[in-house]
């Protein structure tokens, strides 16, 4: 699992990460979503031990981040993960089960069962004559090679194709229900609102709402009805053969009704609109972080 507490960076003048607070229980997927700039990959990298924090605390698998024996129950993807081209998958990946003292016999079973679950081919093929979705594939397969505990995965499916995108954020569900702890950024929040336990959403290198996306969407988001009517309303536009009116209460519902009902006309269907997670996101974006979301 990971326990962080008031996490802080700062380079210079400049505060990247401040008072991030947060914990990730075994066999849930955590996304941490914000517009770039955010801190979302500082505070990826300071999960991962590769970015020393300047306060706070965190703990990864049980271990302080700074600790080298964490290393060994993690597995990172970076968004840019550049690898040894002239190498094969396979190889590849043997080499990296070297460095972690992975068994011979268990390395091979761990190696070809994880790329079978990826369905990867070509896996006798150079790495440099691949996909790029295939070399992601790769990437992901390293960051399991030693079969940790912990994945912190940042952007898995950046500039992949829908299809191998699809793939990945299903695999990594997979590995969540497998009973390992998946913290993950991503850019498609609609990826991220499907297969996400709970969120936290970051900007100006605050969290600025986090929980769940129900729950986040009951604090942040706005319910709204959409009204047609047969006739025009105040505050109605022409939409679809009809006159929409969006209202936020079904009082307004109500008083649309009689509204329409004094010029002569009906209800002809009410619509509920449900605010999605980038419409929250977007809302959020723009206001001040100045005050934390509920947990």
């Amino acid at each position: 699992m990971i326990e962080v507490e008031n996490l802080r960076k700062v380079y210079g003048d400049f505060t990247a990460v401040e008072g991030s607070s947060f914990s990730v229980p075994e066999g849930e997927v955590f996304g941490v979503i914000g517009p770039n700039g955010a801190g979302k990959t500082t505070t990826l990298k300071m999960l991962a031990g590769l970015v020393e924090p300047t306060g706070g605390s965190a703990r990864v698998a049980g271990y302080d981040a700074q600790d080298s024996e964490m290393r060994q129950h993690l597995g990172f993807l970076p968004e840019e993960s550049p690898l040894y081209e002239d190498m094969t998958a396979v190889s590849y990946l043997r080499f990296f089960a070297d460095l972690y003292d992975v068994p011979p016999d268990a390395a091979r079973e761990r190696i070809h069962d994880t790329l079978d679950r990826l369905d990867l081919d070509h896996r006798d093929r150079k790495i440099g004559d691949t996909s790029k979705g295939m070399t992601r594939k790769v990437a992901i397969a390293r960051s399991l090679v030693n079969d940790p505990d912990v994945l912190i995965y940042d952007e898995p499916a950046s500039g992949l194709d829908p299809l191998t995108t699809n793939y990945i954020i299903e695999f990594t569900r997979d590995l969540a229900e497998s009973g390992k702890t998946v913290v993950f950024s991503a850019h498609n929040l609609f990826h991220v609102e499907s297969i996400c336990d709970r969120v936290a959403v970051m900007n100006d290198g605050r969290i600025v709402a986090r929980g769940s996306v129900e729950n986040i969407r009951d604090e942040h988001g706005r319910t709204e009805y959409r009204v047609y009517t047969t006739v025009e309303v105040e505050g109605s536009v022409r939409e679809n053969g009809h006159y929409c009116r969006a209202v936020e209460s079904m009082d307004a519902v109500e008083e649309t009704r009689e509204l329409a009902e004094a010029a002569g006309g009906e209800v002809a269907d009410i619509q509920t609109h449900t605010p999605s997670l980038e419409d929250i996101f977007l809302d959020l974006a723009e206001e001040s972080p100045d005050v934390e979301g509920r947990p």
